[in-house]
């Protein structure tokens, strides 16, 4: 048995029976890094107040002015003949390592409408409209710097806490206090000649991540939780785990809480996504649709939630895909197994050197024996069983074993020529991860500027 905080593997993929790679061909870099006149020092942060420990670092550096590192697609790449491919049919085999330019404009192009979602929200604690959208739907994406996406947002999307606060703490800052917050948008692609480029009509679901106090509370739930059985649960199906407890499908108990509570007349976030997308199933399900889920830290939580429920609830429901950037663990093994039987397919954009892709609690793999010294000094593999399955059932008690999901795009901003340097804080922000996505090339040469000195060595050295 093993216990670990977090693979280490550059890039893995999920489990193939086929390891054919992409094809090897002249490479046309269709993303490129815009700076603004003002460039930032990404070693150089403002001082934190009390408010902003409980932000994530996207939310007090999501202004126009940090934005330099976002990149832009500046090549329209048709993906009509092999859309399925790049939203993950085949598990993205032979597309991650190297990784495939067209895959990598399709990521920085989902992470731009969740960093508009970052750029909607209010921020402002003294504003009227704290943690609301500050834009009408028609607007919100041109508003937020993203023009001409060929969407239209259709629905904004609230989550709601679920803790209920003692009165004093009512009382106390707006920021700290407020339990229901705008937190993402559904968009429609309504551009024919972008519906064209993509060959099929796509739904963006963009959650940004978290801003309030409460939302800040919720993280910390990190006990697994079963998922409530509904009345559209699958009773009669294999899903079925009255029988045997440890096959139930369990979550961190503060995402679910976020993702189901409502407040009065503020319906549950779940309850907004599942309208909109019966609404959408309703216009256009005679269509080549998709739905595309995407977030960043408890968005990224969110969105694979978000997915589960989808498939879950709309039995006949397209390809749900999830593009997930630093995302933190959200369930145990069972709730993996059920994604994958769903065939939901998630894309985890991974920096290791983020420790919030590293929590909460631990992942176990039971395939890998490990040794223990016992009391004389030697390694037994009795005293590792022993200690080995204590600690299991100590975790496992406290339900705190999680697992990962999906299949695992490892970055390391130590492997950026132009990023080693940054602080904790950088590593985990959204437009740190799209910079390494934009620079990444593969696990043997990971960035652009390391593979153009090597091949200028080569050429010097020739």
């Amino acid at each position: 048995m093993r216990m670990r905080l977090s693979t280490t593997n550059p890039v893995r993929p999920c489990t193939s029976s086929s390891s054919s790679s992409s094809n090897l061909k002249p490479r046309h870099f269709c993303c490129t890094i815009t700076k603004s006149k003002n460039n930032l020092n990404l070693n150089t942060r403002p001082p934190l107040n009390l408010e902003n420990l409980f932000l994530d670092h996207d939310v007090r550096t999501s202004s126009s002015s940090s934005s330099w590192l976002v990149p832009e697609p500046t090549a329209s790449v048709k993906l009509n003949k092999r859309w399925m491919d790049y939203q993950g049919i085949k598990n993205w085999e032979g597309l991650l390592d190297p990784l495939d330019d067209n895959l990598r404009c399709e990521i920085i192009r989902y992470g731009r409408f969740v960093e508009a979602a970052y750029r909607s929200c209010d921020f402002d604690p003294s504003s009227p409209s704290y943690a609301m959208c500050r834009y009408s739907k028609r607007k919100l994406l041109e508003e937020s710097g993203f023009p001409a996406t060929g969407y239209r947002v259709t629905k904004n999307l609230t989550a709601t806490s679920g803790i209920q606060l003692p009165g004093w703490a009512e009382r106390g800052p707006t920021w700290m206090a407020m339990q229901s917050s705008w937190i993402g948008y559904v968009a429609v692609c309504q551009d024919r000649k972008e519906i064209s480029r993509l060959g099929r009509r796509d739904v963006v679901i963009a959650f940004r991540g978290t801003a309030t106090g409460m939302e800040w509370l919720e993280n910390l739930r990190a006990t697994l939780t079963p998922l409530p059985n509904g009345e559209d649960s699958d009773s009669d199906s294999d899903w079925n785990c009255d029988s045997d407890p440890d096959c139930e499908p369990m979550v961190e108990s503060g995402f679910l809480s976020l993702y189901t509570s409502s407040d009065g007349d503020r319906p549950s976030l779940q309850t907004l996504v599942r309208e909109e997308i019966a609404r959408i199933l309703e216009k256009h399900g005679d269509e080549a649709l998709s739905f595309t889920i995407t977030g960043h830290s408890l968005g990224a939580a969110l969105a694979t939630l978000a997915a589960y429920d989808i498939k879950k609830t709309f039995k006949n429901s397209p390809l749900v895909t999830v593009i997930s950037f630093a995302g933190p663990r959200v369930g145990n093994w069972s709730f993996r197994c059920h994604l994958e039987e769903q065939g939901t397919k998630i894309l985890r954009i991974v920096n290791s050197d983020d420790l919030i892709t590293k929590v909460p609690g631990f992942v176990i793999d039971n395939n890998e024996n490990h040794h223990f010294p016992n009391h004389s000094g030697s390694y037994t593999e009795a005293a590792s069983a022993n200690l080995a399955g204590w600690i299991q059932k100590l975790v496992e008690d406290t339900q705190w074993v999680y697992a990962d999901v999906g299949c695992e795009l490892r970055l390391s901003s130590r492997d950026s020529p132009e990023l080693n340097s940054i602080n904790i804080a950088a590593c985990h922000e959204l437009k740190t991860y799209l910079h390494l996505v934009n620079q990444f090339v593969g696990s043997n040469c990971p960035f652009r500027a390391t593979a153009r000195k090597m091949m200028n060595k080569n050429l010097i050295n020739s």
